[in-house]
């Protein structure tokens, strides 16, 4: 049923990006597995990031089930459309339900997206991750497969407008070898590997973007130590404590 659902939504995403021009790259979707089990981490910049990482694994004949946050799914456009492609609702006050939804469907052999930030990085550069992930990967028995996206921001991301125009915009993609998460580890310690190698693909992505921006005023999707007005983390974190 589920198919039925997705692949649908699949071409209507993959038609707009043509309507919009975009000039995506994307390597390294080998390292996402043909069959079994997986767990598909990656940074999260944008609103569409799910999408772009649902692209990563095509080239491999993989449906991505993501992992996002619950409201999603009471809205009455996206709810029907999440249900139907099988994504899991994650209720932050009550995330046990949606680990086991995820480490069943790991059992069962899917692909699970996680982003471990929890929350879009509004200052461009990676959060601190959480373990949910490493331990999911752990108790299901599966690796994760690190990636990064970037140039995702520029479409829709939190705090600034749409560009759904004919715009011509890059989206670079990297997807990196898989990491494996042995029982016998700390989760925390396979979370700060898979944080390193998800920062070197980011690292990868952006010397990769051709994308500049066009004056002063359109640097506010470059992060600050690229020379762009992104705030810094440091800044985002001073904010919130007043």
């Amino acid at each position: 049923m589920a198919e039925l659902v997705y692949r649908p939504v699949i071409g209507f995403a993959k038609t707009l990006f043509k309507v919009w021009d975009l000039k995506i790259d994307c390597q390294g979707s080998s390292n996402i597995p043909r069959s079994g089990g997986a767990v598909l981490v990656s940074n999260h910049i944008s609103y569409l990031d799910f999408i772009f990482s649902g692209l990563a694994a095509l080239p491999q004949k993989r449906l991505v089930r993501f992992m996002a946050k619950e409201s999603v799914f009471r809205h009455r456009i996206s709810g029907p459309l999440m249900r139907g492609m099988k994504h899991i609702p994650v209720d932050r006050g009550q995330g046990e339900a949606a680990y086991a939804h995820a480490l069943d469907s790991l059992r069962s052999g899917e692909v699970i997206g996680v982003f471990p930030e929890a929350t879009i990085s509004q200052s461009f550069t990676l959060k601190s991750f959480k373990s949910g992930a490493a331990r999911l990967a752990q108790e299901a028995g599966v690796p994760l497969v690190p990636m990064a996206l970037w140039g995702t921001q520029r479409l829709w991301t939190k705090g600034q407008a749409r560009n759904f125009k004919r715009s011509h915009l890059p989206v670079t993609i990297r997807v990196g070898e898989a990491v494996e998460a042995p029982r016998d580890q700390y989760a925390g310690a396979i979370t700060r590997r898979l944080r390193e190698r998800v920062q070197e693909l980011l690292d990868a992505a952006q010397r990769a973007y051709p994308g500049r921006p066009k004056g002063a005023e359109d640097s506010w999707w470059l992060p600050a130590h690229l020379g762009g007005t992104a705030p810094t983390a440091e800044a985002l974190r001073a904010a919130e404590v007043h």
